[in-house]
């Protein structure tokens, strides 16, 4: 087995083991009443919104391995660009947020999408999963300090 086929089998497991965690601990607490991570308390019309935009951004970052997996570096780097990467849809987005640390942290993600986009069209594996990982590490540092 490869490096690239051992680093996205051990990339899956985590991703599986964390939602996992994730899932049986709501089940364990039933209600965000056991959940001790911030509230951002937005509108429900701002939630929905807002999972939405999380849910395509998991959807980019699996497309992303696949393409990776796939070889093709060029079309995984439009994707980080264009799915995660600082726009100026994304960046007033953050701005509409109260909490600066969560908008700060959701600026820092969107940076690190265009920064995963750029090294991307270097053609090396394990330099795109390092810019992955840095990506996915704003995911994770966000979902556990705040929820919705």
């Amino acid at each position: 087995m490869n490096r690239v086929a051992i680093a996205l089998l051990m990339f899956f497991f985590i991703g599986s083991c964390l939602a996992d965690e994730h899932m049986q601990m709501h089940m364990h607490h039933g209600d965000a009443g056991g959940d001790k991570r911030i509230s951002l308390a937005l509108a429900p019309e701002m939630k929905q919104h807002q999972l939405s935009n999380m849910r395509e951004h998991v959807e980019a970052i699996r497309s992303i391995v696949g393409l990776i997996a796939g070889n093709d570096f060029a079309k995984a780097s439009e994707i980080a660009h264009l799915k995660l990467g600082l726009t100026e849809e994304t960046r007033k987005m953050c701005e509409m947020f109260g909490n600066e640390k969560f908008r700060k942290l959701g600026l820092a993600f969107h940076k690190s999408g265009d920064d995963l986009g750029d090294v991307l069209l270097k053609k090396n594996v394990t330099q795109s999963l390092e810019a992955l990982s840095r990506t996915m590490g704003y995911c994770v540092e966000c979902h556990a300090t705040y929820r919705q």
